[in-house]
């Protein structure tokens, strides 16, 4: 919660600050590189690689024999990056032709994101050495730390915004430096936590002897596939960052501030819990307690349902109180609202199948299992893409996010019977009346929604933030008083929720 809510403090400043321009079009396009490979190699495939073989050793191997691993992991994990990060940093520009078509003819903007691409590619190496943290760290239950490294992403690129855009001859680099700083404070925030379980890393010279490691090796076979899973939805936001940068100037950045609106709740939802179920469902693979295991995804999948839908409703039916309270400001202008609230409600429409593919994925990954996701993502790449041909020729920015959404749907739906087919997941009763219950609330939600929203002139009430927050305060209470009171006549109750078995 604290890092959405710093995060979305971060996007504020920038939207005030910065606006909605051909620079900060090209911050995001560059910051898409070295975040693009954090994600599909650090947090994406090595995660889901190396925690559930980490928690194998834990559980069967002992203290002595799990450090050996971890260090041995740092080891070639540290060299193979240092090279990676100097390799990215020299190719800066041919890695921007691709991402960055749309900028190729414009000397000036390509100059300035080669540079901001160079100053943050260093980001992927800090940030896979804190996947590597986080894994250990939650494979012992401390969830803490990692949970709260992106915090201090986000206060040094306020602090960047407030203190050092203004000296610069060039404002826009004081993000990229932020990235840099971020990436260093996250890391460091690490090592104390390590310390005191007793398992922070040795790197050493000895590439050769941590290759040697049968843990390493398989770690590494899992990851290919798991490259190959993340890859494909990689390589989906790679095009559409391509196909943003040849619409209009602004697209890239509507639905950058867009997209973190969504991941409001795909985090605090999507990722808080799939990161907590993934070493639970590890644990119960590796003790062959498949009832365990069923019923932990089921519990994931009932909670994901409850909180994520009434998120989904909100961002499709007050895109523009959302978008005008968080971002018009000083050089954000009404159109810039507008557009980012079209994106907004694309990806509502999207919003349950992000977050369930998040639940639903480490039901594959605890059983070590990564080749099953590898089809599914590849299937849905094309998918999206194909959505991409349909949608974006009649809604432009807002078509990219609306055929992510929808492709994330498909995946969902693709993992969901990948699970039931193999015997993985066996859903509990009660699913048919749980749904039809929460159809009822969401409606009511849905219509309290509405016209409360349109009770206010959001654009108009640009000179008093104060007021205009207030409204956004009422509207989402009124909302959410609704729905959960909905709920509680039909008898819903947090007890129904708190069973979690051994999670």
């Amino acid at each position: 919660m604290l890092s959405r809510l710093t995060g979305l403090g971060r996007d504020v400043l920038i939207a005030t600050r910065f606006g909605a321009d051909a620079y900060t079009d090209v911050f995001n396009i560059a910051f898409r590189i070295p975040n693009l490979l954090r994600r599909m190699f650090a947090e994406g495939a090595f995660s889901q690689a190396f925690v559930p073989i980490l928690a194998e050793y834990k559980n069967k191997q002992g203290e002595a024999a799990t450090k050996d691993l971890v260090d041995h992991v740092a080891t070639l994990m540290t060299w193979t990056l240092v090279v990676t990060c100097v390799l990215g940093i020299i190719g800066a520009p041919v890695l921007l032709y691709f991402m960055a078509k749309g900028y190729v003819g414009q000397a000036t903007e390509f100059n300035v994101a080669i540079i901001m691409t160079r100053i943050m590619f260093p980001y992927i190496g800090f940030m896979s050495m804190v996947a590597l943290a986080g894994g250990i760290l939650n494979t012992w239950r401390e969830f803490k730390v990692a949970a709260f490294t992106p915090v201090l992403y986000n206060l040094s690129s306020i602090a960047a915004s407030l203190f050092l855009a203004p000296y610069l001859e060039q404002p826009i680099y004081a993000l990229a430096i932020a990235v840099f700083v971020g990436g260093v404070l996250q890391l460091g925030i690490q090592v104390p936590a390590l310390l005191k379980i007793g398992m922070l890393p040795k790197i050493s010279f000895r590439v050769g002897a941590a290759w040697q490691d049968e843990g390493v090796r398989r770690i590494v076979r899992n990851m290919v596939p798991a490259i190959l899973a993340v890859s494909a939805t990689q390589i989906s936001i790679a095009i559409n960052t391509s196909i943003a940068s040849s619409l209009t100037t602004g697209s890239t950045t509507w639905l950058a501030n867009a997209d973190r609106l969504m991941e409001f709740p795909t985090a605090l939802l999507g990722v808080a819990l799939g990161t907590i179920l993934l070493p639970g469902l590890a644990k119960a693979h590796s003790d062959g307690d498949t009832a365990e295991y069923s019923d932990l995804l089921d519990w994931g999948l009932r909670l994901t349902f409850l909180l994520a839908l009434p998120a989904a409703v909100g961002l499709a039916t007050i895109p523009e109180a959302l978008t005008a309270t968080l971002y018009h400001y000083s050089k954000y202008s009404d159109h810039a609202v507008q557009m980012t609230s079209n994106a907004l409600v694309a990806y509502g429409l999207g919003l349950l199948g992000l977050i369930v593919v998040k639940i639903l994925a480490p039901g594959f990954y605890g059983k070590q299992d990564i080749r099953t996701p590898v089809k599914i993502a590849v299937a849905v790449m094309l998918v999206t893409q194909a959505l991409n041909y349909v949608f974006v020729p009649y809604f432009a920015h807002a078509g990219l996010a609306l055929s992510v959404g929808l492709g994330a749907c498909v995946n969902a739906i693709f993992l969901y019977t990948g699970l039931r087919k193999r015997g993985i997941y066996q859903p509990r009763k009660g699913w048919p009346m749980f749904l039809l219950k929460l159809l009822a609330a969401l409606l009511l939600m849905a219509g309290i929604a509405l016209w409360t929203s349109s009770q206010f002139q959001w654009l108009s009430m640009r000179n008093t933030p104060i007021l205009r927050i207030a409204a956004l305060g009422f509207v989402i209470v009124s909302c959410a008083a609704t729905y959960f009171a909905a709920l509680a006549l039909m008898g819903f109750r947090p007890r129904d929720f708190r069973k979690v078995t051994r999670v």
